[in-house]
């Protein structure tokens, strides 16, 4: 009787561990996915400003093509 108390010590010792360590996956998992949460807006924000900065230097590189073309026909003008 004594060695199924033992057993049952025990047991019940393993479940509380076994409790705890969901618990604090569960917290982790929690932490985990607002990190994740985050970083996906971060991610969002940065390619928005990587495609406004493609646009504008776009039109930086057609402005700068019709400047060489006024150049160039204000030398053949000459």
């Amino acid at each position: 009787l004594s060695c199924l108390g033992l057993q049952i010590g025990r047991l019940e010792g393993q479940v509380a561990r076994y409790k705890s360590a969901a618990e604090n996956a569960e917290k982790v998992e929690d932490e985990l996915k607002a990190e994740k949460r985050k970083l996906q807006r971060e991610l969002r924000t940065a390619l928005d400003k990587i495609e406004e900065m493609e646009m504008t230097n776009s039109h930086l590189m057609k402005r700068l093509e019709k400047m060489k073309a006024n150049r160039t026909a204000l030398l053949s003008q000459q």
